[in-house]
């Protein structure tokens, strides 16, 4: 069974995703205004990607904190573990980016990128295209575009690109929701979700 965090990821957030993806076909010829138009889409799809990805990474690791702090029978030590459990953490703050997600995640006892690294093959890949999804993330929010992603002196995002974070957002969200399962599982002996 999954975790509460991976279904919202396939129910909730691919809705508002497939929201864009919507919005993107409804863009009308190939002209100057609509090149520009897709490509403002195509921006504003992949900030809204990584936002939903850290949003699900961020609910994700609440979900592990509550489960490890379950047993303790003392509601205000309860408390004091899982806000130790959540304070500083990089994904509040930060972009879902391999190390903001390694640092918070092993917090829980873990070497999580190793996990996920090995858990399934593809993973390796799909980390480096969450770094570049952050990358540009960072260059169209701060207006500062490396030359490689720029055509013609302006920023030349592909949907077909957004479409690749995002598949590879998918799979990492399976995995790390695989992973960190089975490692709450072992060390609490009970099954997180």
């Amino acid at each position: 069974m999954p975790s509460l965090s991976l279904h919202r990821w396939f129910a909730e957030r691919a809705g508002t995703l497939k929201d864009v993806e919507r919005a993107h076909r409804s863009v009308r010829g190939s002209g100057p205004g609509a090149r520009a138009a897709t490509q403002q889409i195509n921006q504003a799809y992949a900030v809204l990607l990584s936002a939903q990805f850290q949003g699900f990474c961020r609910d994700l690791h609440s979900e592990c904190a509550d489960h490890l702090v379950v047993p303790v029978a003392d509601p205000d030590l309860r408390e004091m573990l899982r806000d130790n459990l959540l304070f500083g953490r990089k994904i509040d703050r930060g972009n879902p980016s391999p190390g903001n997600l390694g640092s918070d995640f092993n917090r829980f006892g873990l070497v999580f990128w190793s996990l996920v690294d090995v858990h399934r093959s593809p993973n390796v890949a799909r980390k480096a295209a969450l770094e570049e999804m952050n990358e540009w993330r960072n260059a169209i929010a701060h207006q500062d575009f490396a030359a490689s992603m720029l055509k013609a002196g302006r920023p030349n995002l592909t949907l077909a690109q957004v479409q690749t974070w995002r598949k590879a957002c998918d799979g990492l969200a399976r995995s790390f929701d695989d992973v960190l399962h089975g490692h709450l599982q072992t060390m609490t002996g009970a099954v997180p979700w």
